[in-house]
């Protein structure tokens, strides 16, 4: 998969007409799955809590929102069809600038890396067990904190069908943080905000390794829940009509 120049804050309606340009087969539309009546933001600590007791850090695990602003699911692909972009909101994370790089510098040792993503197409079965179906590149994030980030994965003449990530009616699409990223707002109403990890115990403490879903055909329980917290992000998707069953470069297990 070809990677692309890198494009920061490009808004959803450029994406819609650029891909306008170069999509031609009738009935394809743009859509913006998880992004629901409250609009994606960069998190922030709540009032009067300190750094070291704030948790919008997410670590080293596939998250899937299940609920936002009431809405099941709202990653849930509606239609077959191609994710060309995601938003995320990234949280600035160090007020002081004089302090961040030992700050960062400390959550690279502790996550094994640089805050990173990607996005995972996953397939539901019984007894929150998920599989991965596709997986997108890996995207990262340190030159974006502290803003709302929206990124193609490709921008004509390069888009084509092959350089997206193909998406099936039914999958979920679950953000991927093999280190870490401040993608995390919490404090909101616990019924109509809760997500996931793919983990299965110890859902108390950060991932004692690593647990994100990152190989095409991986399974996993998600039985870490969360109420009350939205995780930062919404996928743009071309949906069109699906490729041929024997089709050999559809990209797809």
């Amino acid at each position: 998969m070809r990677m692309m120049k890198r494009f920061s804050l490009v808004s959803a309606g450029i994406i819609v007409a650029l891909l306008g340009l170069t999509l031609s087969t009738a009935g394809a539309k743009i859509v913006e799955l998880g992004q629901t009546a409250t609009p994606i933001a960069a998190p922030v600590c709540p009032k009067g809590v300190s750094p070291n007791q704030c948790f919008i850090i997410l670590t080293r695990t596939t998250a899937i929102q299940t609920t936002s602003d009431g809405v099941k699911y709202p990653t849930t692909v509606k239609q077959n069809g191609w994710i060309v972009a995601f938003t995320v909101g990234l949280s600035n994370l160090v007020p002081n600038p004089k302090s961040e790089k030992s700050i960062l510098h400390e959550l690279d040792l502790a996550y094994g890396g640089t805050p990173q993503l990607s996005l995972t197409a996953l397939k539901k079965g019984p007894k929150n067990k998920y599989t991965v179906a596709a997986q997108s590149p890996t995207f990262h994030m340190i030159p974006f904190l502290g803003t709302v980030l929206t990124e193609p994965f490709s921008m004509p003449p390069s888009f084509t069908q092959f350089t997206a990530m193909t998406v099936k009616k039914g999958e979920i699409i679950g953000l991927t943080i093999p280190t870490w990223a401040p993608v995390l707002t919490y404090n909101l109403n616990s019924a109509k905000f809760t997500y996931r990890q793919s983990r299965t115990g110890n859902c108390n403490h950060a991932a004692a390794s690593e647990t994100a879903q990152t190989t095409i055909g991986q399974n996993q329980r998600y039985l870490c829940e969360y109420s009350g917290t939205r995780v930062e992000y919404s996928v743009t998707e071309v949906t069109n009509a699906p490729y041929p069953k024997k089709y050999v470069h559809s990209g797809r297990r």
